[in-house]
């Protein structure tokens, strides 16, 4: 998946908590989050503001979770794993599930991505 179908696929499934996102998928929606994210902070510091970031931060935040979900879904784990993010450990754990290689094939959550 390329950079432009992972955004439409992050914005056309923003609340879509079932199946699998690819490893690919799952990094250029993080890759694009933060270019906004950063692109909004330097407006709020360009114009004094103090609320764009936090605006684009919101606006994201659920299609943000959503394709963390599916991206766990394609490791055979639950999305409720994302969760481990509030701990110290868990970021490292998240992270290597983030990187792995999904299941080949089907698991519980559906068939594999091509």
């Amino acid at each position: 998946m390329n950079f432009p179908d992972a955004v439409k696929s992050g914005f056309e499934n923003y609340v879509n908590f079932e199946g699998r996102a690819t490893r690919s998928e799952y990094w250029w929606w993080t890759l694009f989050y933060y270019i906004v994210y950063f692109a909004a902070i330097g407006i709020d510091v360009a114009l004094g503001l103090g609320f764009v970031g936090m605006l684009v931060s919101l606006a994201l935040l659920g299609p943000s979770i959503a394709v963390t979900c599916r991206r766990l879904h394609d490791v055979g784990r639950s999305g409720w794993w994302q969760l481990l993010v509030l701990t110290i450990i868990g970021i490292f754990v998240l992270l290597y599930w983030y990187v792995k290689k999904g299941d080949e094939g089907e698991n519980k959550f559906g068939p594999a991505k091509i």
